[in-house]
């Protein structure tokens, strides 16, 4: 069974960092396409970006430049990383297998950017 599992979220001020990470279980994550997508508060899912299988990406535009997309293939891991981060960064975020309906979602990781 596909299990992804997000951790590293938390409260942080404007303009600070924070990693996410995910777990991933169930399926050979290294041949698998990964996106990060996130849900704030009142609004619907959006995708964050997306990694290749290699390590090539892809950003929303509110992501570039700020958040980097990383795996490891070796340890079955998803990375995040956020800076600069915003107010309406807010939102729990959720990692996922691209395309997205190859797996549940999980119950992401909060993340509140608050001064």
């Amino acid at each position: 069974q596909v299990q992804l599992v997000e951790s590293g979220g938390g409260l942080v001020q404007p303009g600070g960092s924070l990693r996410l990470s995910c777990a991933a279980s169930g399926f050979t994550f290294s041949q698998s396409y990964m996106g990060w997508y996130r849900q704030p508060p009142g609004k619907q899912r959006e995708l964050v970006g997306v990694i290749n299988t290699i390590g090539g990406t892809t950003y929303a535009d509110f992501a570039k430049g700020r958040f980097t997309i990383s795996r490891d293939n070796v340890k079955n891991m998803l990375y995040l990383q956020m800076n600069s981060l915003k107010f309406e960064d807010t939102a729990v975020y959720y990692c996922s297998r691209i395309p997205s309906t190859l797996s549940l979602w999980g119950q992401g990781t909060q993340v509140t950017v608050s001064s």
